[in-house]
């Protein structure tokens, strides 16, 4: 009898052990905000100073204070760590802001970023610098790379759009008036088409003209088409879309110069070097151009056809070089993209500033994508497992690297979005040729337009 009760007794506390190592697995959001948030406040506040001697970041306090504590306490005095404030909670983490002591730099607190996370029990520990002599330390509870869910908070903005979740839980944000051009490799089931499927719905509801060179003859493309402006699914019809969208960029170039060549004595603010500068009526909508394999561009077998790849290399490449002030953005998506596709791969790919690397099938892909503007990315790349789609490594210019995961989206949802935003798309005359037809859907056939969902379940 005695043995029952005892059992009895301990059935509660392991129930409730079971059931938070269940949460934490199967649902980490919740865990971490009835469980884990509550510990890690704990042990930071508990350890915080100890921790900072721990990893070296404390310092000699102020002469002043140092003869204080002496005058008045007869204390040791002790070394003192960087000021905290106060400590924020989120759904994914929490953040907490120091106050760096003369003589250090965020680079020491982000080298103890390992030890830290240790120390109070989270899943990673990230350094943010402020503003001079402050920094953010933004702890995450839990990998939100594993289940991604996008912040609910998330601005935007016309071609500014949130696509995929940083690993810091923060929003991965396609800004094109920052980064005009990007490149996205990825091996197939890498999840490239899941990326490119976020984005191209995403801008679905900006009054931005949308264009698709898709040589699999538009199986990537195709079912957005009531929203695309212009679609061409293979070489012959990219090689006759592309010199429009040249036209297009010169007589824009020619509208600009139309407002430079204004009177003298006109005020500063009415003269410009780019479309976003002209006055919104006269203003010419933006286009995103959306190039699926771009390799099948660059394919020839014949005398007749390197001509003609070489002709559409070189418009290519001046859209890149001259588009953005024109409002023309690239999205140039591929397997691999290298030298060995022909003359002007090498020099169109250096005008692509945005890079996106997905898991790749060897190391010289990486480098292909990241090797040139971020090299420790590239390890970052080559590490990606092939049974979590959707996880990339992102690089720019600045030699900063993150990783991040797009969430899940049905090719049905996405079609139905752009069903849905088909009036947003604004008339542009010159594209009206290249404009897909769209068959009628009925009423019993629509679906509903829905959130994105989990990358995994």
């Amino acid at each position: 009898m005695t043995d029952l009760v005892t059992l009895a007794e301990l059935g509660g506390p392991l129930a409730a052990i079971g059931g938070a190592a269940y949460a934490r697995h199967a649902h980490p959001a919740a865990y971490w905000s009835t469980v884990g948030l509550p510990v890690s406040v704990a042990r930071l506040l508990a350890s915080y100073t100890s921790t900072m001697d721990a990893c070296g970041l404390t310092v000699a306090p102020p002469r002043w204070r140092a003869l204080a504590i002496k005058a008045t306490t007869r204390r040791e005095v002790r070394p003192v760590p960087p000021r905290r404030g106060l400590i924020r909670p989120t759904s994914t983490g929490l953040r907490v802001r120091l106050r760096l002591a003369p003589g250090q730099e965020p680079a020491d607190v982000a080298a103890s970023a390992e030890r830290l996370r240790h120390a109070w029990g989270v899943h990673a520990v990230y350094v943010r610098d402020v503003k001079p002599g402050v920094v953010e330390l933004r702890l995450v509870g839990f990998d939100v790379l594993r289940k991604v869910r996008m912040p609910r908070r998330v601005s935007g903005d016309l071609l500014r759009v949130p696509v995929a979740v940083r690993e810091d839980a923060t929003a991965f944000v396609r800004d094109y008036r920052t980064v005009p051009h990007e490149l996205v490799l990825g091996a197939t089931l890498s999840g490239k088409s899941m990326f490119l499927r976020n984005l191209l719905t995403r801008l679905a509801t900006q009054p931005v003209v949308l264009v698709g060179i898709d040589c699999k003859r538009g199986v990537e493309l195709a079912p957005f088409a009531a929203r695309l402006s212009a679609l061409a699914t293979d070489s012959d019809q990219a090689a006759e879309l592309l010199p429009v969208l040249v036209r297009e960029m010169e007589d824009r170039y020619d509208l600009i110069k139309a407002r430079q060549g204004i009177a003298p004595g006109t005020p500063e603010e009415l003269i410009t070097s780019d479309i976003w500068g002209l006055p919104e009526d006269e203003r010419p909508a933006p286009i995103v151009l959306f190039i699926d394999e771009v390799a099948e561009l660059f394919l020839v077998a014949t005398r007749k056809e390197e001509e003609r790849r070489d002709e559409m290399v070189t418009q290519l490449i001046r859209l890149a070089q001259l588009g953005r002030a024109a409002g023309i953005y690239l999205e140039v998506c591929g397997q691999r993209f290298g030298a060995e596709l022909g003359k002007g791969a090498t020099m169109l790919r250096a005008q692509l500033t945005g890079r996106v690397c997905h898991r790749v099938n060897d190391e010289a892909s990486a480098k292909m994508a990241l090797g040139d503007i971020a090299p420790e990315a590239v390890y970052g790349a080559c590490a990606i497992p092939a049974e979590v789609p959707g996880l990339a490594v992102v690089g720019d210019t600045s030699g900063g690297w993150s990783r991040i995961r797009t969430p899940y989206l049905s090719l049905a949802d996405a079609a139905a979005a752009c069903r849905a935003m088909a009036h947003l798309a604004p008339d542009l005359p010159a594209l009206t040729p290249f404009r897909p037809y769209v068959p009628p859907v009925s009423v019993e056939d629509s679906r509903p337009v829905v959130a994105p969902q989990p990358a995994t379940k």
